[in-house]
């Protein structure tokens, strides 16, 4: 099975879909970036692809909700990892060596009140990810350079660990998403939680009003995002994520819900994963096919 990720071998991103496949044969498609990551689902040289959607410090990846909003894709799985920033160099270096950092725009602002502490002749700059940062440091020997990656990546191109646990606040945590083509597979899991999307009316109050139907039929509103709609200035689409017990019950909502606003989509039905149990995919489509 292919799955496209944003990074290389080491990251975060690969680390996410070990969790969700530890027993299943992974052709990694490395992709420079998340919307290389979509275009490799969409033409079928990835059967799925695994993103990172939010990050108890950054907050929401908006940029990403729009990019599986764009290519109408399918959630089929969620896995959530403890995020621990290194900070790490060249055998031969020690922290006073260094005076430039690099490493995804992400990580870097989990760590902006370490950063911070730096002369300010330190140069902080933002790369690819952070597994390719650090390689690059290792492949070029680049004296005075670190990187911001995880614990694994330093081990994986044999880097000195400068700084350890250097994200602002210890208890962080990433979700991370699987998506596909819609149909492309089923889960052998009962689901109990979802992601919609959702365009309002012009009438005051349709929030408040969807919010509560949803209440009154046992659904649990987890997140709500409000994001703009490309090309409707001023315009906003809600993302929302619920759980559940009773599916039906869910679907039930979501008939009514249809009525109350301008546009309903439902994003993906799927088990809620704080455990990272592995994914029970039915149905794969793979290589294409």
């Amino acid at each position: 099975m292919k799955i496209a990720i944003q990074g290389i071998e080491g990251s975060f991103h690969d680390e996410a879909v070990q969790k969700l496949f530890p027993k299943k044969e992974i052709e990694l498609v490395m992709c420079d970036s998340f919307d290389a990551v979509t275009q490799s689902v969409k033409n079928s040289k990835a059967d799925f692809g695994v993103i990172a959607i939010e990050n108890t410090i950054a907050g929401s990846i908006l940029p990403n909700y729009n990019l599986v909003e764009a290519g109408d894709f399918e959630i089929f799985d969620e896995v959530f990892l403890n995020i621990q920033m290194y900070l790490m160099s060249l055998e031969s270096e020690s922290v006073i060596d260094i005076f430039e950092v690099h490493s995804h725009p992400v990580a870097l602002l989990q760590c902006k009140d370490y950063l911070r502490k730096f002369p300010p002749q330190f140069k902080v700059i933002e790369g690819k990810d952070t597994a390719s940062e650090a390689k690059r440091i290792k492949e070029n020997n680049l004296s005075g350079v670190a990187a911001i990656a995880g614990k694994q990546v330093a081990e994986r191109y044999g880097l000195k660990i400068l700084d350890s646990n250097i994200q602002d606040i210890k208890e962080n945590q990433t979700r991370f998403v699987l998506i596909g083509k819609r149909g492309a597979s089923l889960s052998k899991k009962a689901p109990n939680k979802a992601t919609i999307k959702f365009v309002l009316n012009s009438e005051v109050g349709t929030l408040s009003e969807a919010l509560q139907m949803l209440a009154g039929y046992d659904i649990n509103l987890t997140k709500i995002q409000s994001l703009p709609m490309l090309g409707t200035p001023w315009k906003y689409a809600f993302f929302v994520d619920v759980t559940f017990k009773d599916a039906q019950k869910f679907y039930d909502a979501m008939e009514l819900l249809e009525t109350m606003v301008k546009e309903l989509k439902i994003v993906g039905t799927y088990a809620q994963n704080r455990d990272n149990v592995p994914s029970e995919l039915t149905n794969v489509i793979e290589n294409g096919k």
